[in-house]
């Protein structure tokens, strides 16, 4: 009774069809260890009726176990859970009692279905309970203390195990959840800030432009050559604040290297071309250079997935010394149809990119088939 995401969970009922499965399996494994109890049904030398009266006492308490493990674990029904852990205690003592030392197992399933079932601060206590009523149970069946030593501790260290399994579980929900608080907050600070930088850089201009405006009014038909230049200052605004939009909005959108990595892989997959890229992208790169580099990426890897009909793109990002200083280079290569660029994929507008930069471009089949792309852009002294 593990707590991984799509198997069984301690103390919840299975959602789907698939979870039940697995924990209806994984709780036969448990079941097995009631192979001392009925070897002494069928081999113990009981009478027909003892044998049909311990049968049904063991298919009464294996129901009752099974829906206490299958239920659904919350504060308002700890009180019937903990009837139920008292059924099991009657029922494995009153079994152990009147049938052998062979049934003493039973304490074993009391003790884990009260650790699995019960919020820790309560089967805290149960679990020992049920480990010191089988050992009372032990000393009063002929034997049983014989079988004491090796149920004491599966008892003990069962029942807590599933506390502990449980408490894990528990824990790892409240992670999911504060995670996902974190990642609204953050989006929402996120919206913030864009709403705080849009009004910085359009609420003086707006205003300015309003003011301006108002001028012009007043100043026709009486003065028309002020008015014009009070017009063609609210065209100088309102071009700047189009800039400085344009700058902020940009800002948000810089791709980043590790993101358009991840991008380009989960692009290929979905094509079904296997893809050959780096784990890690070279480090300490420029700000500029990385967008440069990741706008590259972008490019090449979408003509991958539109027009080669590859079955294999390997991209490679590095760090190269040469003649004329550092540079860094992206190449990405695939084995598909090849042939030479096509005006207009987009290769121009990433040329001008890296030309902003310093960089430079080149693209072309690779041989009969295939084509690869390199960009290729210098370092500085300090990079």
């Amino acid at each position: 009774m593990t707590g991984v995401k799509g198997g069984p969970r301690i103390g919840v009922r299975p959602e789907n069809r698939r979870q039940k499965i697995v924990k209806s399996l994984w709780i036969g494994l448990w079941l097995f260890y009631l192979s001392a109890p009925v070897t002494d049904l069928i081999r113990g030398g009981h009478g027909l009726g003892v044998r049909l009266l311990g049968g049904l006492g063991l298919a009464a308490f294996v129901a009752w176990y099974l829906v206490l493990v299958f239920r659904t674990a919350r504060q308002t029904e700890v009180r019937r859970v903990l009837f139920s852990v008292a059924v099991l205690s009657a029922q494995a003592t009153l079994l152990s009692l009147t049938l052998g030392r062979e049934w003493l197992v039973l304490f074993v399933y009391v003790s884990i279905s009260s650790g699995a079932a019960l919020p820790g601060e309560i089967s805290r206590f149960t679990v020992p309970g049920a480990t010191a009523l089988l050992a009372v149970t032990a000393l009063a069946v002929p034997g049983g203390d014989a079988y004491l030593a090796g149920l004491l501790i599966p008892a003990l260290m069962g029942g807590f195990a599933m506390v502990g399994i449980r408490a894990m579980i528990r824990t790892t929900i409240e992670l999911r959840e504060a995670r996902a608080t974190v990642a609204q907050l953050a989006a929402n600070e996120e919206r913030l800030r864009m709403a705080r930088d849009l009004h910085d850089l359009l609420g003086h201009s707006l205003s300015l432009i309003t003011l301006k405006s108002e001028l012009a009014g007043r100043m026709l038909p009486d003065r028309p050559e002020q008015a014009a230049q009070q017009v063609a200052d609210i065209e100088q605004v309102s071009r700047q604040a189009l800039v400085d939009v344009r700058e902020a909005v940009s800002g948000y959108r810089r791709p980043t290297l590790p993101g358009e990595l991840a991008g380009a892989r989960t692009a290929l997959t979905a094509a079904g071309v296997a893809a050959d890229l780096p784990a890690e992208p070279v480090d300490d790169l420029p700000e500029e250079v990385e967008s440069a580099l990741a706008w590259s990426l972008r490019e090449a890897v979408t003509n991958v997935v539109r027009h080669s009909g590859a079955k294999r793109c390997t991209v490679r990002v590095e760090r190269r010394q040469t003649l004329a200083g550092a540079v860094v280079e992206l190449s990405v290569a695939d084995d598909g149809a090849g042939g030479s660029p096509v005006a207009g994929n987009g290769l121009t507008g990433l040329g001008e990119r890296l030309e902003a930069v310093g960089g430079t471009l080149s693209a072309g089949p690779t041989g009969k088939r295939g084509f690869r792309l390199l960009a290729r852009i210098p370092l500085g002294s300090g990079s």
